[in-house]
């Protein structure tokens, strides 16, 4: 690595910026201490990228002046590589890649292959992407043995226990991708596996679906299920009825999304070697088994000219040339990743270094809407997504042939579509991919990849306890610009995160500075399939839906996904892992349609022990017993001292409740979360602070005995839906491109 020049300038970074590389990015001493900055973080990455210049006689970059380039890249956040990158570059470990396929064959050798190697490339930071589909149905004989076979979903359940054991010994938590074809015998019990919430809790889940599937589900009609050892058909299901399956399941916990096969294997730039089975953890990389992709994205919102102040002006007033120049150096930097990265196995390297392909993305795109006041969801907002994707990618391939002249083709090219079509040599199989940035879009202070902003504003606490109200900075300009900015307003913006129900704003702010919640469903999938028009890979997008979306509003998106060509597909209904009811295995997706669910209560042993305690509330006396079971609460009964029959009743009643939520096996920290902050008519002040009501003073003696030590419990009046709260930091996480993650201090959970 190149010593640091005295004359860098210092990185531009927001507050919440310099947090999240504090607490994930900056190399650290033995006792966790920081030994770099910012500025000591940028360079190290950017140097030790640009050496690899060195090895190439016709490169026109000499490494330093190259390596200012990527510093002025990466500390302006214009451009920024995947995390991987940014944590491992210029260290020992060096494995700069994020994204990664592992092949699953049909013996016990080469399933606990993958399971070691999935460890091995967790810990150095990457994710990974299995298909199940090799492996043969559960209860088929195994003839070396005699025995029978368990199936997918048991070895699915092996690779989720292998990374909960490892997520905590590397630089980030493993994630995973498990897919199954949909004509695989056990197709029934994948689409039910994530059933009871918690379940592959390390694990997003795709069916892949083929064309014929989707023909087979518009007639009625049934599809053969095909023995994946033997090649044979055993056995058919009814398409229509394993749709409605998958698109019950989505509704009611997001999994399993779903993948097209085909479409994706036609954008497969090297058939040669094989089909893709699988996509790395967010289902935007789709791979061959044993490659590795790395990606980095672009900030749009930096090459807006001058902001838009009437429909009358042209939409895209974009800095082409600028965007031209930045396209050009980071598909350059993401070449050079490759020949810098260390892979945790032999065979990666290999099939990395004979395609090498890359993925060159974007963030920032709903700031750049609301800078040029383009709602996100109208036609003109796709125009230029399709026209913006477009010219990314016809100038990232324009680099790649550059690159191609420098240093050759990528090995394989001989034999890949493009030869085939005469094409001219690319140094890359593929150059385009949205991917998600969830962390990455803190660093570079925009909006996250090709998402509408989750919130216009919203509140985080400060290590101090107080609260800060952070606002959209274009959002403000504009409310400035109309003089209405005030922070009452952005108080109340913050409480609802949307602006359309304040009918006093100006009717064009509120067309424009729309959020995720606003938009349809419909307007979701339609800005994917812009941007995936003209991107090599696939789309990191979610559909995000109300709590009150029906069943029949996601069976319109994946339909609509593959009428428009998308890819894959990942909805989220507001709200549904947290409510969603606990069934048993056997429960059908009509059962939890219509309200009967087969719920697992455990039954009461004969003797249980546990504690009473005596709270003071504003409606008497509350005597709680808490019994235990196996050191967890199992039941509780609320008792009140002379109060009428009515408050006597609603405390038996809430006891009940909260009993039936803990021996369904509901978790302690949900049963307050629905709890906490329920206000009365006689809140009462005592030294453990406000009670405010008999179900606020459960959650407090529930939240004392049992989460001490973890992250608050946010305050049910702070909550809509009871989105998951961060572990370190405790504030409320969303669910974007596929994973949850915390805007506060970029922790993100995929699976």
């Amino acid at each position: 690595m190149m010593d640091m020049p005295a004359d860098l300038p210092a990185p531009r970074l927001t507050s919440n910026a310099e947090l999240v590389l504090s607490k994930r990015y900056y190399r650290k001493d033995a006792e966790g201490k920081a030994t770099e900055d910012a500025a000591g973080l940028f360079w190290r990455v950017s140097s030790s990228i640009a050496e690899e210049e060195a090895k190439y006689e016709k490169s026109p970059w000499e490494p330093e002046a190259l390596a200012r380039e990527f510093y002025a890249l990466l500390s302006q956040g214009i451009f920024l590589p995947n995390s991987p990158t940014l944590m491992n570059a210029g260290s020992a470990l060096g494995q700069l890649s994020a994204c990664f396929v592992l092949p699953v064959g049909d013996s016990i050798e080469e399933i606990f292959d993958a399971v070691k190697f999935a460890a091995m490339i967790h810990k150095s930071g990457g994710g990974t992407g299995f298909s199940f589909s090799r492996l043969r149905p559960k209860d088929s004989r195994v003839g070396t043995t005699g025995g029978v076979a368990s199936g997918p979903v048991s070895f699915l359940r092996i690779f989720n226990t292998a990374t909960e054991q490892i997520k905590q010994g590397g630089t980030r938590r493993g994630a995973n991708m498990g897919i199954l074809r949909v004509d695989h015998p056990d197709i029934i019990d994948f689409i039910k596996a994530k059933e009871k919430e918690g379940e592959f809790n390390n694990f997003n889940l795709s069916v892949g679906l083929t064309e014929a599937f989707m023909r087979a589900v518009d007639a009625g009609e049934d599809y053969p299920l095909i023995n994946p050892v033997s090649g044979q058909s055993c056995g058919t299901l009814n398409a229509r009825e394993i749709f409605d399956l998958l698109v019950h399941k989505a509704w009611a916990s997001g999994d399993p999304g779903i993948i097209f096969l085909d479409r994706i294997n036609r954008d497969n730039p090297t058939p040669a070697q094989g089909d893709i089975e699988s996509t790395n953890p967010c289902g935007e990389q789709p791979l061959l088994p044993y490659e590795a992709c790395n990606l980095g994205s672009i900030n749009l919102s930096r090459f807006v000219v001058s902001p838009r102040h009437s429909a009358d002006e042209p939409a895209d007033n974009v800095d082409w040339e600028g965007l031209r120049r930045v396209v050009h150096l980071a598909v350059r930097f993401l070449d050079d990743v490759i020949d810098a990265s260390r892979f945790p196995l032999d065979r990666i390297a290999e099939k990395v270094r004979a395609n090498r392909k890359i993925g060159l993305g974007v963030m920032g795109w709903a700031d750049m809407l609301f800078q040029l006041e383009v709602p996100y969801d109208s036609q003109e907002a796709r125009d230029l997504a399709e026209k913006i994707m477009s010219f990314i990618q016809q100038e990232g391939r324009s680099a790649s042939a550059l690159l191609a002249e420098e240093r050759g083709p990528f090995p394989a090219f001989a034999e890949s579509v493009f030869a085939e079509r005469g094409m001219p040599p690319l140094r890359n199989a593929t150059v385009t991919t949205i991917a998600p940035t969830g962390t990455l879009s803190i660093i570079g202070a925009c909006s996250s990849g090709v998402e509408p902003l989750f919130a216009l504003c919203f509140a985080r606490n400060v290590m101090d306890g107080e609260r800060l109200v952070e606002v959209n900075p274009h959002f403000e300009e504009a409310l400035r610009n109309a003089n209405m900015y005030s922070t009452e307003l952005m108080d109340a913006v913050a409480e609802c995160g949307s602006i359309q129900a304040m009918d006093f704003l100006p009717e064009r702010l509120r067309r424009v500075f729309v959020t995720a919640m606003d938009i349809s469903p419909e307007d979701h999938l339609r800005m994917q399939a812009a941007f995936q028009k003209y991107t090599d890979n696939a789309v990191s997008k979610t559909v995000n839906l109300p709590h009150s979306a029906s069943v029949e509003d996601i069976e319109r998106i994946y339909r609509l996904a593959f009428e428009l060509g998308c890819k894959g597909v990942t909805v989220y209904r507001d709200g549904c892992k947290s409510v969603q009811v606990l069934t048993t295995g056997s429960s059908s997706a009509e059962k939890q349609n219509d309200g009967q669910s087969a719920s697992r209560v455990r039954q009461r042993p004969d003797i249980v022990m546990g504690f009473t305690q005596k709270i003071q509330t504003g409606l008497g006396v509350l005597y709680l017993t808490v019994n235990e079971l196996d050191g967890k609460p199992f039941e509780v009964f609320a008792t009140i001292g002379k109060s009428g029959r009515s408050i006597t009743a609603k405390a038996e009643a809430i006891g009940r409740l909260v009993s039936l939520c803990l021996r369904s096996g509901v978790a302690v920290r949900d049963v307050v979360a629905q709890l906490k902050g329920i206000g009365g008519e006689h809140p009462i002040f005592q030294k453990k602070g406000i009670l405010l009501s008999i179900p606020d003073a459960i959650a407090w003696v529930l939240e004392n005995r049992y989460l001490k030590g973890s992250a608050p419990v946010p305050s049910h009046s702070d909550m809509d839906l009871q989105n998951p709260s961060c572990p370190e930091c405790g504030a409320e996480m969303t669910f974007q491109e596929g994973c949850h993650i915390c805007q506060n201090c970029g922790y993100s959970r995929c699976g």
